[in-house]
């Protein structure tokens, strides 16, 4: 947590603190900031002894889980660049798609390349 802290930087505020608040209150302000980060500490373990309770054998499986893969742009991009399985692509497409473009499919592969600028542009009468 205090990775970025030095220990030049914590002697200045303790030497801060011993100024602001004085010799008298300082071991009494202490000893409260201890009770109540062993309070916090024993309340984040009771909620996650909660959830784990509830949720059961779950728990440990979304521990696991990265949220980075449902980014939706990333999401996007694998749900239409994967080679699981043939795009769909309807309208008129020519060139080198060949007999993939006349079944009306087209491979990802197929589709990330540069588009040929003298055809005109597939266009979906379902979709406008």
């Amino acid at each position: 947590m205090f990775d970025s802290i030095g220990w030049g930087e914590i002697i200045v505020l303790a030497l801060a603190a011993l100024f602001i608040f004085g010799p008298d209150r300082l071991p009494h302000l202490a000893k409260d900031a201890a009770a109540g980060l062993k309070k916090v500490r024993s309340a984040i373990t009771g909620v996650r002894e909660q959830v784990h309770d509830s949720m059961g054998d779950d728990f440990s499986e979304l521990r696991d889980l990265d949220l980075r893969k449902y980014h939706p742009r990333t999401f996007i991009r694998d749900q239409l660049l994967s080679d699981e399985g043939p795009i769909v692509h309807r309208g008129s497409a020519t060139g080198s798609a060949g007999l993939a473009a006349a079944a009306g499919t087209v491979t990802a592969r197929e589709a990330a390349r540069p588009r040929d600028h003298s055809t005109p542009p597939p266009f979906d009468v379902d979709a406008t």
